[in-house]
């Protein structure tokens, strides 16, 4: 009896202690099987937050890469306003350059004509009176006429006629225009004048011969230069 009571608790003993050990080896392998749940898990969202934040940096360097195409396109705008500006001044400068040459050109022409009148050649003529220190006669043209139709000579201040006359006698003698003073202007006969002037100072003084031709003007024909004003 004692035997069989000893061998019941060896048994139960054995019962327990296997009991236990299985119990050890199910929550052993509950253990394991939530580790690998929560590492499984881990692992997955972490490279889900990987993945997306690649795909950012990707789309971060898209729009980088945009961003730069977009600068090329508007440096390259700047760079086609920039040539059309110089291209703008350039023609500029030319047409500036184009109109300078073509005034000096006028200047020359002018000069020329001035220095053509200047050249006239002069021939010795009969003077007048003693008062003549020279008188001479020239090819000289007609100095042109606003004057139309049939054409009697004005002898007042201010007329059509003084003025043209004036404009002739200051080719004639080469006094100033701006400057000449008129001192006589009288009749020499049909269609003919005869004008005393001197210059502003009264340091030179002439008596210029003048006729008219009819749609030209008045045309100097002869000069004398007076040894003293004559009134």
């Amino acid at each position: 009896m004692s035997n069989k009571h000893s061998r019941l608790n060896k048994f139960e003993k054995r019962r327990k202690t296997t009991k236990s050990l299985s119990l050890l080896l199910i929550l052993g392998g509950i253990l394991i099987i939530l580790l690998l749940c929560i590492w499984f898990f881990s692992g997955g969202e972490d490279k889900d937050d990987q993945t997306s934040e690649d795909q950012n940096k990707t789309e971060s360097s898209s729009d980088v890469s945009i961003n730069d195409d977009s600068k090329d396109e508007d440096d390259s705008g700047d760079e086609v306003t920039k040539g059309d500006e110089d291209s703008s001044d350039k023609n500029e400068d030319e047409d500036k350059e184009k109109q300078d040459d073509e005034d000096k050109n006028e200047d020359k022409d002018e000069d020329k004509e001035k220095d053509d009148e200047d050249k006239v050649e002069k021939e010795e003529a009969e003077p007048s009176d003693d008062n003549v220190s020279e008188a001479y006669t020239a090819d000289w043209k007609a100095v042109g006429t606003e004057q139309e139709g049939d054409h009697t000579t004005n002898y007042e201040n201010g007329s059509q006629d003084r003025i043209e006359i004036q404009k002739a006698t200051a080719v004639a003698t080469g006094l100033d225009e701006s400057s000449i003073v008129t001192i006589w202007v009288g009749n020499d006969g049909d269609q003919k004048v005869v004008s005393t002037v001197t210059n502003a100072d009264k340091t030179e003084s002439y008596r210029v011969f003048l006729s008219w031709n009819d749609g030209e003007g008045w045309q100097p024909t002869k000069v004398e230069k007076l040894k003293s004003l004559d009134y």
